[in-house]
């Protein structure tokens, strides 16, 4: 059993989460950049992505740990279903994007 003595909040982890994963997905994708395995352009979009990712990640585990601790169990499955439909939705955001930048990329050599 999961002993929970005081809630934690769900926002002060988000940020964490956040900076967390700035701090390693930057790290890891500037060491890319600066291998030229990335662009510049890519390196920062893909931290902006895993850092978004982290924070939904952070807080939603937090909120499950939370709700755990209450016995919600149903709230635990919503917010585990929460954070996963965040973290899927940044990255299909992000590859919309991705792919959109490329369409009018291609478009502009084209001409």
């Amino acid at each position: 059993m999961i002993e929970s003595i005081e809630e934690r909040s769900v926002s002060s982890y988000a940020v964490s989460g956040t900076v967390f994963s700035a701090i390693f997905a930057g790290s890891m994708h500037y060491d890319r950049y600066r291998k030229q395995a990335l662009s510049k352009k890519e390196a920062i979009a893909a931290t902006l992505r895993l850092s978004a990712q982290g924070g939904i990640a952070s807080a939603s585990a937090v909120a499950t740990a939370n709700a755990i601790g209450k016995r919600d169990y149903l709230g635990a499955t919503l917010n585990v279903c929460v954070g996963l439909l965040g973290v899927y939705g940044i990255q299909k955001i992000s590859e919309k994007f991705e792919n959109d930048t490329e369409e009018k990329e291609n478009d502009n050599e084209q001409q």
